[in-house]
């Protein structure tokens, strides 16, 4: 490709909006965005008392893991918050900006004496010194008056500290891009109707302080962990429905980790945690969460946000987790479809199926709940949840048809699998896990082309998806020493048979491969190629014609084929734009 062909292909793939429509800035306010913007940290806890809690600076999010086996950006993830500000987003700490009380916070504040001097000067029309003119031409002035008259320095639990406010606006150069930890432990309450008031609450502080010099207030982006997520939804369920406002035009996009939307399945916490955190327990209750008249049913999100901006990270490794009761409570607490204690579909404390929210796009690590290198502190979690927030490319991976040729034992009861795990060229770590030791396979199937209807594990819609994931191609695309340009991804299939009633062989593996899905980012729509090898990575390398994959109407078709097994499998790649839905790619695109 020529270089300036190259170049509309960069414009042309980044470009803000589609050719000839024109954006308004209330238009883009509602609508989803891959930009970035203020990102709240939310964690979880479950005890009967939140002092340790209290005594962490952020809630874990800044614990990371040491993958010693690896090396490079691989080996050592510092945590959230510190990947966070240590990457090319260059995210700035805005943590003490916000102080979080027991009580309302009465007394009036104590105005910055910058902020003071910056007026008087202004006032008698007198040349402010350099430092001082960059805060008044960021109009830094006119935002304190505005917070200062939205009363959020005073008047609530969760108020402004003018002082560190002022400090974090001379050190941030783009407030948009900041990182903010909601403290709901410090309120005392423990209610989730205070912690949705002083979520959204928090959220008027951060849109009133990022906002930019033409006064828009920017959307933001959450991130919460384990029962974080059910905060997050009672503040979209209710919250703000109670102020007949939308979630969606204050809130960007929500990722959860490990959150129990559907509850707990088993019903004994409350003899542990206590008479304290007994409203708390009944957000958790499965019969609760299933009630369909119960406006925070997850059954009811969808009526207060678009699903497709949640995205839900289901831990799927109940194994490392410390508290050995909630594991095997799993197992004894089975749900109907689970075959009793033959499976623990969990991650040690939460179900596979109740971290997941009918209709939101969902993907699997295998880590366990919490502790080192788990869901909040594993690096998987950190590459997956970036990709949802900016990435520019949306892939999906769906199952066409598929026939197994052995196996399926004569005297027991057989059962067949299809699971599939997804890593990206260029990072160690798999944004898609499925594996026997995982137990979040498709199926059980009993039919040998994988048709049965309504299996236990089902897909992730009803045409048969099985992964709906995000890329980010910016930074092949900007680097002009990469050439070709392309994105790679390894897939990882499995297919396996067990015998439940233990007269057969309990685990026969049925088919297993790697294959490489390798796309070529051409200036017009762009080729996929099925690998078997990584013989690509050799410079002047060239496919052979049979590995190119056959455009169809809605994606590229390939086979996967074996011994005991043969698959047509879809690809589906859509272009994200800065604002707005994702795009197909499936037609040219011109400059």
């Amino acid at each position: 490709m020529c270089f300036r062909k190259f170049r509309r292909w960069i414009k042309s793939f980044n470009r803000q909006k589609p050719k000839r429509i024109k954006i308004t800035m209330s238009e883009q306010q509602s609508q989803p965005t891959r930009r970035h913007l203020p990102l709240i940290l939310i964690g979880g806890f479950g005890s009967s008392s939140t002092d340790d809690e209290k005594k962490s600076t952020y809630l874990g999010f800044n614990v990371g893991s040491a993958y010693h086996h690896k090396k490079g950006e691989n080996h050592i993830y510092e945590g959230m918050i510190l990947r966070f500000l240590k990457s090319d987003w260059q995210y700035h700490d805005a943590t003490n900006v916000i102080f979080y009380r027991g009580k309302e916070i009465e007394h009036e504040p104590i105005i910055p004496r910058k902020i003071k001097y910056i007026e008087e000067m202004s006032s008698q029309e007198a040349t402010l010194p350099d430092q001082l003119q960059r805060l008044k031409d960021k109009n830094i002035v006119d935002k304190f008056h505005n917070l200062q008259a939205n009363g959020l320095f005073s008047g609530n639990r969760v108020i402004v500290d003018p002082a560190m406010a002022l400090k974090f606006l001379e050190l941030a150069e783009d407030p948009y891009r900041s990182l903010w930890v909601f403290r709901y432990y410090d309120l005392k309450e423990r209610n989730f109707e205070a912690y949705g008031n002083a979520l959204v609450r928090l959220i008027d502080c951060i849109r009133e302080i990022a906002a930019d010099e033409q006064g828009v207030k920017p959307k933001v982006n959450i991130i919460a962990y384990s029962m974080g997520g059910l905060v997050i939804r009672q503040a979209i369920q209710e919250t703000y429905p109670q102020r007949y406002l939308q979630a969606e035009d204050y809130i960007n996009k929500v990722v959860t980790l490990g959150t129990p939307h559907r509850g707990i399945t088993f019903q004994i916490f409350k003899d542990w945690l206590g008479s304290e955190a007994e409203k708390d327990l009944e957000r958790m209750n499965p019969q609760n969460q299933d009630d369909t008249d119960n406006p925070n049913s997850f059954w009811n999100f969808k009526n207060y946000f678009p699903l497709e901006r949640l995205l839900t990270v289901v831990g799927t490794n109940y194994r490392p987790y410390h508290n050995w009761s909630g594991t095997w409570l799993n197992r004894i607490f089975s749900e109907s479809n689970e075959y009793g204690i033959n499976y623990n579909r969990s991650d040690g404390l939460v179900k596979q199926i109740a971290a997941q929210i009918p209709g939101a796009p969902r993907t699997f690590v295998h880590k366990c709940h919490g502790g080192f290198d788990s869901l909040i502190t594993s690096r998987e979690s950190f590459e997956v949840t970036t990709r949802f927030l900016f990435g520019n490319v949306r892939v999906r991976l769906r199952m066409v048809k598929a026939q197994i040729s052995r196996g399926k034992d004569l005297f027991g009861k057989s059962e067949f699998f299809l699971g599939v795990s997804i890593k990206p060229r260029g990072v160690d770590f798999e944004l898609f896990h499925q594996s026997k030791e995982a137990e979040n396979c498709y199926g059980p199937f009993n039919e040998d082309n994988l048709t049965d209807e309504n299996p236990a594990f089902p897909w992730a819609d009803d045409n048969k998806l099985i992964w709906e994931g995000y890329l980010n191609s910016t930074s092949i695309l900007e680097d002009e020493s990469i050439q070709p340009k392309d994105m790679v991804m390894r897939l990882d299939f499995y297919v396996g048979e067990r015998d439940l009633s233990g007269i057969g062989f309990s685990d026969n593996l049925i088919f297993r491969k790697h294959y490489y899905v390798r796309a070529l980012l051409t200036e017009s729509t762009p080729e996929l190629y099925l690998h078997n090898h990584e013989l690509f990575a050799l410079p002047d390398f060239q496919p052979e014609p049979q590995e190119m994959m056959r455009m169809v109407e809605d994606g590229w078709h390939f086979d996967v084929v074996g011994t005991g097994f043969k698959g047509r499998f879809s690809i589906e790649i859509e272009r994200i734009p800065e604002y707005g839905q994702p795009e197909s790619l499936m037609h040219a695109i011109d400059g």
